[in-house]
């Protein structure tokens, strides 16, 4: 698979998110994948 086809979120489920949790880190309690940004 060619990663330049890849989405960023696909980057990030294949290949950023299994390192991190390889690495240690608990992926439910230490890492936010995503939160919206409102207005003030």
């Amino acid at each position: 698979m060619d990663k330049k086809s890849l989405s960023e979120r696909d980057i990030c489920s294949k290949y950023i998110a299994p390192a991190i949790a390889k690495a240690g880190w608990d992926m439910q309690g230490q890492v936010l994948e995503r939160f919206g940004l409102w207005p003030a």
